[in-house]
């Protein structure tokens, strides 16, 4: 479903990223981990068509990000890490407002804000006013706005930050509940996050891509701590058996 090959952002002399290339199979649940200043956003920006590359390529379902733009963004759902609310607006107002903007017909508009407000947990909350919401509500609202389209590939950068322990749990729930027909990309730091969440896992460091693998083969020896710590540290790590780290 997603293919991104040398994908390289340039500002000026800065180089955010570097010949960025990873693969997302239609169904897959991939987490994308790295460091702060990794590059991690970058990356998630340029996939979802809020700035160009420099050079590379991003395919979704077979469509180029940069040739056929508009394609693509219409099979792309997008959660940036602070998501984009107009906290004057009701919920349903909001997603109605999004709707529109993402071309769903207008008889088709009320089923789908319908759909993406049970999908989201938002029933108790369709007349308030997004500025008055919580924090975890807000992030739902943000999920919802991904989702009104009802597209085949979703891009979460932080889901869960700055969310409560419940909220959290609120949030990883729904994620999974809306992955399986749908590709999710999770951008995180949060390491427990990706071992509940993500089948393959791909770390990023420097603005290059360290490790690309499935969750299952990574883990094989070592918790996905002491991978990550491998690979971003570059230094050797002590196996340790996984029970033993997971019952410490």
């Amino acid at each position: 479903m997603i293919e991104v090959r040398n994908l390289t952002k340039r500002y000026g002399d800065v180089v955010a990223i570097r010949d960025i290339s990873f693969t997302a199979a239609t169904g897959q649940v991939l987490g994308f981990l790295g460091p702060n200043g990794a590059g991690k956003t970058t990356t998630m920006r340029v996939i979802t068509g809020y700035m160009p590359a420099t050079s590379g390529t991003v395919k979704v379902a077979g469509y180029d990000i940069f040739d056929d733009s508009f394609e693509v963004r219409k099979r792309i759902g997008y959660l940036p890490e602070s998501p984009p609310l107009y906290n004057d607006m009701t919920v349903t107002g909001y997603l109605r407002f999004v709707g529109r903007i993402r071309g769903i017909p207008k008889a088709e508009l009320g089923d789908s804000v319908d759909r993406v407000l049970r999908i989201c947990g938002l029933a108790e909350v369709t007349d308030r006013v997004i500025g008055h919401l919580s924090k975890g509500y807000r992030q739902r609202v943000g999920l919802a706005q991904a989702l009104i389209h009802n597209p085949g590939v979703l891009v979460l950068d932080e889901p869960t930050l700055g969310l409560d322990p419940r909220q959290i749990i609120e949030i990883r729930r729904l994620i999974q509940e809306l992955a399986g027909e749908r590709t999710v990309i999770l951008s995180t730091h949060i390491l427990p996050e990706v071992t509940q969440l993500c089948e393959k896992v791909v770390i990023i460091n420097e603005g290059r891509i360290a490790i690309e693998d499935t969750l299952a083969n990574l883990t094989q020896n070592m918790t996905l701590e002491q991978v990550f710590l491998r690979y971003i540290t570059k230094e050797p790590v002590e196996e340790r058996p996984v029970l033993e780290e997971a019952t410490a």
